[in-house]
């Protein structure tokens, strides 16, 4: 990497850390743009280098964040010997739900985004994900579905359905114990997406 790519990469990455710590203590509404870039100690002409607006940098942060939590818990499954495509997604869920679990702040900022971390608002991102990532959980459920001969209308479309169900219902119930408490609740949601994948 160049080094002037090397300080494009460096200044992104503080612009996200700076609104992630902002949005997470002040709230999104009660952090502007400045307040980003004055504790950034970055001008504001380079922000809109990298970002449209703060909504922008909400979604990427949502983005990013997401994805962490899909690749530890991919990582994660690698290191155990998981082979039951059905075990491997309720692993993949279980560890992500675990996660924001032991992490509220993050929950709540992520709110019901999780699916951000598979794909940006437009469904662009699934095409880089097809072939850029061997061990994403794109590839391991397409794979999986493909390996045990599951018929499903639309793969992509079930992922994402899989993702949302998990990523709803866990904030209500880690946050609020609504329907019931998360432990109460994980038996409950991986029965549901079972059923989906049979």
């Amino acid at each position: 990497m160049k080094k002037s790519d090397e300080k494009k990469k460096i200044k992104e990455e503080t612009l996200l850390d700076t609104a992630f710590n902002l949005f997470t203590k002040k709230g999104f509404k009660e952090t502007s743009i400045q307040d980003i870039v004055d504790n950034a100690g970055i001008g504001k002409g380079t922000f809109y280098l990298y970002f449209k607006d703060k909504y922008d940098i909400q979604n990427k942060l949502i983005e990013k964040k997401s994805q962490k939590l899909f690749s530890d818990a991919v990582k994660a499954l690698k290191k155990t010997d998981t082979q039951n495509f059905e075990d491997q997604i309720i692993f993949v869920i279980e560890h992500i739900i675990d996660a924001l679990d032991k992490n509220h702040v993050l929950l709540k900022f992520i709110s019901k985004n999780l699916s951000l971390g598979i794909y940006n608002q437009a469904v662009t991102k699934i095409a880089d994900l097809k072939g850029s990532n061997e061990d994403s959980i794109y590839n391991i459920f397409m794979n999986g579905i493909e390996k045990n001969n599951i018929i499903l209308e639309n793969p992509e479309a079930t992922l994402f359905m899989i993702i949302e169900l998990s990523s709803s219902t866990a904030f209500n119930s880690i946050l609020y114990n609504m329907p019931l408490p998360i432990e109460q609740f994980k038996p409950i949601l991986f029965k549901e997406i079972r059923k989906i994948l049979k």
